[in-house]
């Protein structure tokens, strides 16, 4: 074989093992599950209006679960958040511990369950995104009155919350009062209702609850894996509700 010959086949190595490598990330990083971004906002605080159309454009992205979680600790302060919730004030409280942070704020954004930023920082968050370790596949169905998660065996058997977060696509709402006072804030993804539906160890497992159970006006239920306690989050995935009345057929 004469030396360009030779130069050329192990080009051509180069160029096939380039190929494979590009193809394996690929494939890994559409393997990976829905990154998690949690918006700790209220329509009380006036620097949260940028955050939640952040939230919105991250809402719109592929592989991605971007939640609202509205806080209660601003209604006394000029205007009460209708969509506030108690859950969310201690959830941020509980991140605030677990990620050695001096304090609670809005807008605070928590990607994954493992990293805080300012919830207007649209490039920091993007950033902690890419770096996701969301790998456990979560299987949801909609069925017989119920929704269904369904976790696979894994080889970790430490001990994982499964949360199910019920959300509102979008809602407009005139503020009358506070910082916000003459404004109409556009919101996106507000979680209406957020609990736990287990405790998950690695086992194949299965958990329900009943559609019924709901709030009327969530569309949605995004579904988290979270190690305890509050940990980072390992697998998630989002399933659309059927509409109040309509039959959830199996």
């Amino acid at each position: 074989m004469t030396s360009v010959k030779k130069h050329l086949a192990v080009y051509g190595l180069l160029l096939l093992s380039a190929q494979f490598a590009t193809r394996a990330k690929s494939e890994e990083r559409t393997s990976r599950g829905p990154s998690v971004v949690e918006l700790y906002t209220s329509q009380g605080c006036s620097s949260c209006p940028p955050a939640d159309a952040v939230l919105g454009e991250l809402a719109s992205m592929p592989n991605t679960i971007a939640l609202a979680f509205h806080v209660d600790y601003w209604n006394g302060l000029g205007w009460p958040d209708h969509y506030s919730l108690p859950t969310a004030t201690e959830r941020q409280r509980v991140y605030t511990r677990s990620l050695g942070l001096s304090s609670a704020f809005t807008p605070q954004a928590v990607v994954d369950g493992r990293a805080s930023f300012v919830g207007s920082d649209k490039t920091r968050i993007l950033s902690a995104m890419s770096e996701s370790a969301n790998s456990v596949p979560v299987m949801l169905q909609v069925t017989d009155g119920s929704l269904r998660a369904h976790l696979p065996e894994r080889a970790d058997h430490s001990s994982y919350t499964v949360y199910a977060a019920a959300y509102l696509p979008h809602a407009l709402t005139p503020v009358g009062r506070g910082e916000n006072s003459g404004r109409t804030l556009q919101e996106f993804n507000i979680v209406r209702q957020f609990r736990s539906m287990g405790t998950w160890k690695g086992q194949a497992s299965d958990f329900s609850a009943r559609l019924d159970s709901f709030p009327a006006d969530a569309a949605y239920v995004a579904v988290l894996v979270q190690r305890e306690p509050q940990g980072i989050i390992v697998g998630s995935a989002k399933i659309e509700l059927p509409k109040q009345g309509a039959a959830a057929g199996g």
